[in-house]
């Protein structure tokens, strides 16, 4: 295809481009790339060290892929890389790192959706179909399963497992080294301290599952009431110790 690659584009002899790809304008393509058939890669993107992507991927304007990890043990020249599974869609100014350990890798898998302005830190894996909302950020060695949806704002510390079919509403904020099982819901704006069970709802900072947290929730909203009774009656009782005080003197 006479206009598959940008005369802008700056894309290194040793990669290897698909002749059925397309990259757009001032886009910079490393020696280590590998870009397969039916790839589009947007305008003002950046593609270093390793980086694999399947058929047919969409990489959206001002994307940087195969970045050095934000991880003090790297070390340059450490040879590592991305990869991008068949058809996923990774929208504008994501970012995405390589991994830290020399030949490893940060996967993202098939079918996924990346949206816009989203980070996936060093030795991620992000299992088939899931979709992660815009500004999400997923740090280091965080495993993510099929179909999952991490949802706008969420932060993911390092080294968590979240299973299948899990969903992290907006802005929930998970600590590390956490466990959120298979199928499970977190509510938006929860932060997570604990491992959360297979199928479990949870909900609140820190947070509790759904039913208590829902209880508490109500019973915070009668806080002023209860408040104003409680001075109410203080003041009552300071009248009637008052009034005794006098009736003894």
């Amino acid at each position: 295809m006479a206009d598959a690659v940008h005369p802008t584009a700056l894309v290194d002899p040793g990669a290897r481009v698909h002749p059925a790809a397309r990259i757009g304008a001032f886009s910079i393509i490393g020696p280590a790339v590998t870009v397969g058939a039916d790839v589009e890669i947007g305008h003002h993107c950046v593609l270093e060290g390793r980086v694999e992507l399947a058929p047919g991927v969409k990489i959206g304007h001002g994307s940087i892929l195969g970045g050095r990890p934000q991880d003090l043990k790297f070390k340059e020249g450490t040879p590592s890389g991305v990869r991008i599974g068949a058809k996923t869609v990774v929208r504008e100014y994501v970012t995405i790192h390589r991994a830290t350990r020399a030949d490893g890798w940060t996967d993202v898998g098939a079918g996924c959706l990346v949206m816009a302005m989203s980070h996936i830190a060093h030795d991620c894996k992000v299992g088939d179909g899931a979709i992660i909302i815009n500004y999400a950020g997923i740090t280091g060695n965080v495993e993510i399963g099929e179909h999952s949806i991490i949802v706008a704002q969420v932060g993911i510390s390092g080294s968590c497992r979240v299973g299948r079919g899990v969903v992290l509403a907006g802005q929930v904020g998970v600590a590390d080294h956490l466990t959120i099982g298979d199928g499970a819901v977190v509510a938006a704006q929860s932060g997570l301290a604990r491992d959360v069970a297979p199928g479990e709802k949870v909900f609140g900072t820190p947070a509790r599952p759904l039913i208590e947290a829902k209880r508490i929730f109500v019973l915070e909203g009668e806080l002023p009431e209860l408040a104003r009774r409680l001075r109410s009656a203080e003041r009552r009782l300071a009248q009637l110790e008052a009034r005794l005080g006098a009736g003894g003197a």
